[in-house]
């Protein structure tokens, strides 16, 4: 039995996430069907992590088992004619039977787009979170310093998620201000539920001054929810990349 590992993008636009639901349409559900009807197999696609409802992906992976004869290499061209147009494999390859997308994956890289203007955009806006107003990127690029680290982030998690810990090692951030579009940019060893969106919210509340960049520590300590901003919405998100070695890039 081979073990194959898919990497993949999609268009998060149609889809209630990555996992399977069993009232709503998923990519994982779209890709076991996929794979069923080229293989005849009915197995379970295991992907690196759920992405929630109209996030997309340039780089989730995931992995499955298969007694299948097709080269590991072409099973991206078989799924990719079986599936949406907004579902692409971008890749596929053999990878050792102990690899496991979920737990094998030492990291993770996110990506959220804004477009800062008056008037929205009709090109990229199912990619785009629209702010209408003037944002100080300065105090916002600042703010975003102080997530850099190991630290409690119990402030940027969703309520009710059901997690062992909220302690989560942030590697790396950016800003990136390409008039007008701001792009923030986050990777770490694990990120919990809604917890990039939570951030991106709160750094857009710094740059409309209604939260100062100094206190984002204290947010951070504070470990309430209430403290931080509001969950931006899931348009302006990407799954960038994972990782699945030590060093972050």
């Amino acid at each position: 039995m081979k073990n194959i590992m898919l990497t993949m993008e999609y268009d998060g636009t149609s889809y209630a996430g990555w996992q399977r639901q069993s009232n709503a349409m998923t990519i994982q559900q779209e890709v076991e069907e996929a794979l069923q009807d080229l293989t005849g197999e009915t197995v379970p696609v295991i992907g690196s992590g759920r992405t929630d409802s109209g996030v997309h992906a340039k780089g989730q992976t995931a992995n499955f088992r298969t007694d299948s004869s097709i080269p590991p290499e072409k099973f991206s061209f078989a799924l990719n004619s079986r599936l949406p147009r907004d579902i692409r494999i971008v890749c596929s390859r053999e990878v050792s039977r102990d690899f496991h997308a979920r737990f094998s994956a030492t990291g993770k890289k996110y990506k959220y787009s804004m477009i800062v203007r008056p008037q929205d955009t009709a090109i990229g806006y199912r990619y785009l979170y629209h702010v209408c107003v003037p944002l100080d990127v300065s105090a916002m690029q600042e703010a975003a310093g102080y997530f850099k680290g190991t630290h409690d982030f119990a402030s940027f998690m969703a309520a009710g998620s059901p997690v062992r810990t909220t302690v989560r090692t942030v590697a790396g951030v950016r800003l990136d201000w390409d008039d007008p579009f701001l792009y923030f940019m986050v990777n770490g060893n694990g990120f919990l539920y809604h917890m990039v969106r939570i951030m991106a919210g709160t750094l857009i509340e710094v740059g409309r001054g209604r939260i100062d960049s100094l206190s984002v520590p204290e947010i951070i300590q504070t470990r309430d929810r209430k403290m931080a901003g509001p969950t931006a919405p899931p348009q302006g998100l990407s799954l960038e990349k994972v990782y699945y070695e030590k060093i972050f890039s």
